[in-house]
């Protein structure tokens, strides 16, 4: 029977009962695309992507990597986990800002959501520092890329 995971039998939301499950290596990988007018991507380059609010990129990463750590503050059913590495990718390809965040830990469930909260808040880091320039940024393509370990794993996007 195909079911919510976070609705108990009562159909109330509920965080899922992990007690039974095994330790094992989880991780899993996200991306997302931030896409800038060409005006953008023109100031950016000759600022060797800095501002006023410091470096872009390197921002983006602690802060993605901040909002990975602390998923289970901003969602309610995610689990605390103690995260054993998390890594963010910032690259420029023609328009766009393409963020990668990869989450692992040993643990009984998986880091999905600490992947995709880590890449969707690096690429709004990206925004906050670029939007002096322009409200014309476009964050899009959000998904998860891949998952390791657990029940429903092996996951890759195609």
């Amino acid at each position: 029977m195909n079911r919510f995971s976070h609705v108990d039998n009562d159909a109330q939301p509920t965080m899922v009962d992990v007690s039974d499950k095994a330790v094992t290596k989880r991780s899993a990988t996200a991306t997302t695309h931030v896409r800038f007018p060409a005006e953008v991507v023109a100031a950016l380059c000759k600022q060797q992507f800095n501002t006023t609010k410091g470096p872009i990129f390197q921002t983006a990463i602690i802060a993605g990597t901040m909002a990975a750590k602390r998923t289970h503050e901003l969602i309610p059913f995610c689990h605390p986990l103690g995260i054993e590495n998390c890594k963010v990718t910032i690259s420029m390809q023609d328009n766009e800002a393409v963020v990668h965040c990869t989450v692992s830990v040993h643990h009984k469930t998986g880091v999905e959501m600490e992947a995709l909260t880590g890449a969707s808040i690096a690429a709004l880091t990206i925004y906050d520092m670029c939007k002096a320039l322009s409200h014309d940024i476009i964050i899009t393509e959000t998904r998860l890329l891949e998952k390791q370990g657990g029940k429903s794993a092996p996951f890759n996007a195609s």
